[in-house]
């Protein structure tokens, strides 16, 4: 059974806890999104979370921490790469390595969705995880991702192209409002 859990808007106080899952999470985060390395800093989070925070005010980009019914940091998940003209956007997310495999990604994907499509004009949501990410693309197929395809060297993944499973949730599937 999938814990309760939630997303929330990041702030000031999220980067040590963010340090603190990447920290906890390397060995499983850092082979699939580059930024989750050895010298992950305190300062690179503040950094980060700082920068999200502006972003999310300026409509660029919507990151969010995914929370248990206590708070507790489990989490991230956001769009970014938005593109207002086509009204696209990716979903991407991570959970930290003690909260994996309890359907706590799943359910962020599905919350996250439902606030772009009530929150944004955004029509087309994609998710894009590289061949050999099985949990990535187990997570989005369960949240009602459609599978697309493999698109060749879609991504740059520590230092080479690397081909990608492309998914999508459209608004349409959701039943969302246009």
């Amino acid at each position: 059974m999938t814990p309760e859990i939630g997303i929330r808007r990041y702030g000031p106080e999220d980067a040590t806890a963010l340090l603190e899952a990447a920290i906890e999470s390397r060995g499983d985060v850092q082979p699939w999104l580059p930024w989750c390395h050895a010298d992950y800093s305190l300062a690179e989070a503040e950094a980060w979370v700082s920068s999200q925070m502006d972003l999310f005010a300026r409509g660029e980009e919507y990151e969010f921490v995914i929370i248990d019914g206590e708070g507790r940091f489990l989490g991230g998940c956001g769009l970014n790469h938005v593109n207002p003209a086509d009204r696209v956007a990716n979903l991407g997310y991570w959970v930290r390595s003690a909260a994996a495999g309890r359907g706590i990604a799943t359910r962020a994907v599905k919350l996250l969705a439902d606030f772009a499509f009530a929150e944004t004009d955004l029509e087309r949501l994609e998710i894009v995880c590289a061949v050999g990410n099985a949990a990535s693309l187990r997570v989005a197929e369960k949240a009602g991702a459609v599978r697309e395809g493999v698109l060749r060297g879609r991504i740059y993944l520590h230092g080479a192209p690397r081909d990608a499973v492309v998914l999508s949730i459209l608004r349409s599937d959701r039943g969302a409002d246009s």
